[in-house]
Formats: C-alpha cells, structure tokens, sequence
C-alpha cells in the first residue's frame, strides 16, 4: 500500500509537470515573462544636417537619460538625497515628482546628460534607478545659421526651420529589443531583437557654411555701427536659385534655445513683410519696355522735383531734372518710375509683378514662409500704380526680392530657390533675355560714380544694384523710421550670386541703402568671388588699381619710379570703382 501510494504521488507528480512544461507551457511563460522580460526602444541617431561642401551644419551625440521606477525607489528614502545631489536637484523637488507619479513604473529624472555624468549617478547603485540611450543635436554653427537650420525639442523632433521642414527625413525610425532585467531594473541578458533601428538620413544643404558665416558677421557689423534694431540677408545663387546664405539678426544660440527670447527665433527673411522701396525700380523700367511704353532713350522731365498723386505728392531727394531710363534707375528717381508706370495699364503693370513671385510664396519650402501683400488690380486706389512703381503700397520678403533680381541676372529665367543642394524645379521664363540685359546694364550704373551706391563697387567687377530706403508703416501714414535695402547682382556679364540686403530702423548717422547696406553686400561678394573662383569680368580696372599700389609703394619706399608708371596710374572712374 505504502509502495503503491508513492507510486500514485510520483504518477501525479510526473502528470503535473508534464502539463506545466509541456501541455500548457505557453501559458506560464507568459506571466514568467511579464514579471522579468521588458521590450525596449533602441534609440536612433538623427540623420546630419551637412553644408554644400560636406561640413557638418547639425549633428546627433549619444547622451544619457536617467529614469526611475518610483515603486521601488520610494522604498528607498534614505537614498534619495543623496540622488538628488548627484542628479544636481533640489530634494524637495525629487521626492514631490516622484510622490506624484507613485503608481506609476517609468519616470525621467533627468534628460541628455554626459554618459560620464550617467555612470557616476548609476554607480551609486540606488535600487529603482537607470539609464537609458539617447542623442541630442548640436550645431557646430551656432547662431551663424540658427534661423535656416531652427531645432529640435528633447525628444529629438524638429520644431522650426529646416529641422521641421525635413523631420521625416531626419529623424529615422528606433527599434526595440526584448530583454531581462533584474528587480533593480539592470539589464542581465538580451533575449531577442524585435526590430532593427534605422537612423536618419543625411540631408545635404544648398548654404555654404564660408558664405553664411560671412554674411553673418559683415550683418552683424552693419546692425551694430548703425544702431538698427534687426536686419536680413539672402544670397542666392543666380543660375540654380540655391540659397547659399540666409542670416537674421537678432539671432539665437540653437544649442541653448531657452537662453533667448521667442522673437529672435523668427526667420525674418522668409517671414517679414516689408514694403520693398525703390528695388521695385528696376522692375517698373523692365515692365516699361516690355510693353513697348518706354525705350531705353526715353526721357522723363522730373522738374521741378516733384509730382502730384491724387491729393498726395511723388518726390525726390533733388530735382533731377530731365533724366532719361537709365538715369532714372542710376538716380532712383521716384518720379521717374510714376511716369513710366503712368503709360502702363493697371493689368499690365499687375501681371508683370505677379510673373517675378509678388504676392504669392516663393515655394522655398521653409515652414511660415510669408507670401507677401500684394492687392489684386480691383482693390487699388487711384494713387496705387504710382506708389507702388516705386516700392510702396506692397509687400515682400528679402527672399522674394532676391528670387526676383536673380531672374533678372539670369536673363529672366525665374527659379524656385532651393534650400537643399541640387534640388531644383523646372524654371519659369518671366522676361525677354535682351530685356533683362538692358536693365542689368542700366542697374551697373548705381554703383558707378554718379549713381546711388558707389560703396557697393568692387574692384575687378562689374556690379548691378539698387538701393532701397522705404519709410516705415505707422498708424495713420508713415513714421520717420526706414528700413535700409540695397540688392544687387554680380558679375554683371554673368551674373554668379544675387543678394538682398534689408537693414531695419537704423537709428545713427545716415538711413540711406546706399549707405547702410551696401557695404554689406561688397564685403560678402567679394568673400563670395573669391571662395567661389569667380573670374573678374572688370580686368582694367583691377590691373589699374595694382599699379597704383606699387607706384605708392615705391615712391614710399624712396625708389625711382618706372619710366611707364604714369601710364599705369589708372583713370579717375577706375579709382572711383576701387
């Protein structure tokens, strides 16, 4: 009996084994599972944000995220303070975060730290509390090109600028692997890889870091030595629409976002809407001949320097007397530009505008990207036309300004600029090549002696441009505060690089574009030729100007000067070009 009973027990014993190890074996692996087998997420890196050369523009790092299980760690309340000093909290604030989330399993403590810092806290082996992977973005860069590139938030999603535009792109996908922690939350053994982690990919920018930087730094001069209050930059490149350049000013430190204040985020190049001024000139004079209204020897009487506009007036700074087309660009003569438009219908004038981007997005793809004020002909007052002939009664942006002189430089091809390298659209022809040359050729005047901005010369080049100085909107009319433009193209014979200056509210000395933003466009085209090997199309004028110099430096230097240096001495116009 006693043989046969444990017979039975053994039986029992063998039946019920089988059943939990084989039979209903699933069953039980799974709560077994529940209690010490976690999945994961693998963390991915973001895809690098690269400059048209290949230098890095925005780069993922691998950084540490502490967590805790405020069920075990709120056991331990003799650690916690000791926690607190190594995550650098107040312990207050610890213990308050964790009483709050008490039923809970999972909890930050603290985001994106050093993995040095990461393995000091974890060292201190207090039950309840890990680690986890994760990358943080940094931008070699800086504020240079915060307003392009934008940034992303502590979970690594792009939240403006080009970070948002591309965060698909960027961003990639984690992957998750099962594993099996300890009752400390250590993980003690990789049990399988559920999915793999793809990181993000590249994205290769039309901006050229040298050019940028340049820009940077000749705004941020200009911005400073005149007092304004911001200030804009747009470099385009002529034949692609690529930007290469894009600077705002005041700027932001994208490493430190919550340093600096939420206005100086604003992109103000593809965002603010200004009223463009006398660069609408040039524009006018193209529509002019396009239609047949004006030729090139036209003349228009502007005495006695001034002309009536319903009940309002049209001036200019002088009287100029009888001044033919190009003397109108080469002056900038606001009555000029009226007297042109005057011969031009309202639909006329209208459709010309819209074909060069007025009133609509440039289709840049930049987030917020402002489409500009421009009123459709049924909405104009009797004084429109002629006001906006010369810059006033419309808005655009820097982008939208440089986007149209660009299709001026390319023979009135008109591109879709491009943020990303090699990315282009089918262009738009907008204008008769032969016309864009001729007004290319009357815009070469302004920076000629005699014309508006001789400090936008640079020697060995040709250089097409108009200022702009537009008074600001205020309630009512218009302030006694300008915002300063000047835009211009270079080489003129072909044209490589089309850029819009736009200084806002210059508050010491002069207000003029010719004055206050014209430098700023000579000192970064001439980094910009130079860094781009740009050949001279101005050759006389450089050779002139080197043999001036070494006639000074030998006549300083005491030595007899050469038999032929008189004739090297260049002609005034070249000094003036210098």
């Amino acid at each position: 009996m006693v043989c046969g009973t444990l017979g039975l027990c053994s039986v029992a014993l063998i039946a019920r084994a089988l059943d939990l190890q084989v039979i209903d074996h699933a069953f039980y692996q799974q709560q077994g599972d529940a209690r010490f087998v976690r999945e994961i997420p693998i963390a991915t890196s973001r895809g690098m944000i690269l400059d048209r050369n290949g230098e890095p523009l925005a780069v993922s790092s691998p950084v540490e995220s502490i967590w805790a299980n405020p069920q075990e760690l709120l056991k331990a309340q003799a650690r916690l303070p000791q926690l607190a000093d190594a995550l650098g909290m107040d312990r207050d604030e610890l213990v308050r975060r964790l009483s709050q989330r008490a039923d809970k399993e999972f909890v930050y403590l603290k985001r994106r730290i050093n993995p040095d810092e990461a393995k000091a806290i974890l060292a201190l082996e207090i039950p309840g509390v890990s680690s986890q992977r994760e990358y943080r973005r940094f931008y070699p860069q800086g504020e240079a090109i915060a307003h392009v590139l934008g940034f992303t938030n502590i979970d690594d999603r792009g939240q403006e600028g080009l970070e948002l535009a591309f965060d698909d792109w960027l961003r990639g996908t984690p992957g998750a692997k099962r594993v099996i922690r300890d009752r400390r939350g250590r993980i003690v053994e990789n049990v399988d890889l559920v999915r793999a982690a793809q990181p993000g990919r590249e994205l290769a920018l039309s901006i050229d870091r040298r050019i940028q930087y340049l820009a940077h730094r000749e705004l941020r001069t200009a911005i400073t030595e005149t007092g304004a209050s911001s200030g804009s930059a747009v470099v385009l490149d002529v034949a692609t629409g690529e930007v290469l350049a894009m600077v705002n000013l005041p700027t932001f430190n994208p490493n430190a976002v919550g340093t600096s204040p939420r206005d100086a985020h604003r992109n103000r190049a593809v965002t603010d809407l200004l009223e463009p001024g006398s660069t609408m000139k040039p524009l006018t004079v193209a529509a002019g001949l396009e239609a047949g209204a004006i030729t090139a020897d036209s003349l228009f009487n502007t005495h006695p320097g001034w002309i009536a506009n319903g009940k309002y007036r049209t001036t200019d700074t002088h009287n100029y007397g009888v001044l033919d087309t190009t003397g109108v660009i080469r002056k900038s003569s606001n009555i000029g530009a009226a007297l042109i438009a005057r011969r031009l219908s309202d639909a006329q004038f209208d459709a010309f505008l819209r074909r060069f981007g007025y009133g609509r997005v440039t289709g840049s793809g930049f987030p917020g990207e402002a489409a500009g004020l421009f009123p459709t002909p049924d909405r104009w007052s009797g004084t429109t036309k002629q006001t906006m002939s010369y810059g006033y009664g419309l808005n655009a942006t820097p982008l939208q300004i440089a986007t149209a002189y660009a299709a001026l430089g390319n023979g009135g091809l008109l591109h879709q600029p491009s943020f990303v390298k090699g990315q282009h659209a089918t262009p738009r022809q907008v204008l008769d090549p032969k016309i864009a040359a001729e007004v290319l050729r009357m815009m070469q005047t302004v920076t000629e002696p005699g014309g508006t901005a001789t400090q936008a010369a640079i020697l060995g080049y040709h250089v097409a441009g108009k200022t702009g100085t537009s008074r600001k909107a205020s309630a009512g009319g218009y302030s006694r505060r300008y915002i300063g433009y000047f835009a211009g193209l270079v080489p003129v014979d072909k044209p490589r690089f089309s850029m819009v200056v736009a200084v806002n509210d210059p508050t010491k000395g002069s207000y003029y574009g010719g004055i206050v933003s014209a430098p700023v466009f000579r000192n970064v085209m001439e980094g910009a030729l130079r860094m781009m090997d740009v050949a001279p199309d101005n050759l006389d004028a450089w050779l002139a100007a080197q043999a001036e110099a070494e006639a000074r430096r030998l006549k300083a230097s005491g030595h007899a000067l050469p038999a032929d240096a008189t004739a090297a001495v260049p002609a005034p116009a070249a000094r003036a070009v210098q």
